[in-house]
């Protein structure tokens, strides 16, 4: 299976680059909606299953530690980088607080398609779910919850194919799912290698998401300033 490099740890947490490629947990699906449907699903390995493996005291910890133990807060599959994990209740509770009062700086690093107009820039539109789908949208007014994302161009490319693309610094200032893909795209500058918000054909020299968590950081339960940092793969 994928496995997470371990950036640190403490008696309290611990903090892993998270590959893409490796999902989060497994989804929430019930024994019954699995016998309704004549099979039980082998599925792959996830990094909670690492966690039970190497950190079995989580096993305990969380709001639903049958699903997600030590799991405060977590990452698409195909999304890398910089991920907490809870190793007690009592850290849980803490970091849980901090992501609740957005008390947590996150910076994340994506590669998108074209050039933004502003070099600099906040989209604030509130994110919903696409009927019949679980695929989100700001066009959407079901379930629709407020999304703010910040973002600077760091630089911009012109690949073998022609094409201009840009690096930017991303800084959500919420935590709604999909938000910093749905909001590029929704500008017009999807992640390459979205296939749910950007293009569906592929880009030849593109083999994942290009969207990585660069950095998180916050003040711990002693009150110290802390930040964590993940190199990015591209």
């Amino acid at each position: 299976m994928l496995e997470p490099d371990v950036i640190y740890k403490d008696k309290d947490i611990l903090v892993i680059n998270k590959p893409s490629g490796l999902q989060v947990h497994a989804a929430k699906i019930s024994a019954a909606a699995q016998a309704r449907a004549g099979t039980v699903r082998e599925t792959p390995a996830t990094l909670v299953d690492w966690l039970l493996e190497h950190y079995p005291g989580v096993r305990s910890v969380g709001d639903e530690p049958m699903l997600r133990p030590g799991i405060v807060h977590r990452l698409d599959k195909e999304t890398s980088g910089v991920m907490l994990v809870a190793l007690n209740q009592k850290s849980f509770e803490y970091l849980k607080s901090l992501f609740q009062g957005h008390e947590i700086k996150k910076t994340y690093l994506a590669m998108v398609a074209g050039v933004p107009k502003e070099k600099q820039g906040t989209i604030d539109a509130p994110i919903g779910i696409q009927n019949g789908t679980m695929k989100r949208s700001i066009r959407s007014a079901k379930m629709a919850k407020p999304a703010v994302t910040a973002y600077r161009v760091i630089k911009t490319l012109t690949g073998d194919d022609g094409a201009r693309r840009s690096l930017l610094e991303v800084r959500p200032q919420t935590g709604r799912t999909h938000q910093i893909r749905v909001h590029l795209a929704s500008i017009g500058h999807p992640v390459l290698g979205d296939r749910l918000y950007g293009p569906k054909k592929p880009l030849p020299w593109v083999s994942r998401l290009m969207l990585h968590a660069l950095s998180i950081e916050f003040t711990d339960a002693a009150g110290k300033r802390v930040k964590f940092e993940a190199e990015a793969p591209f």
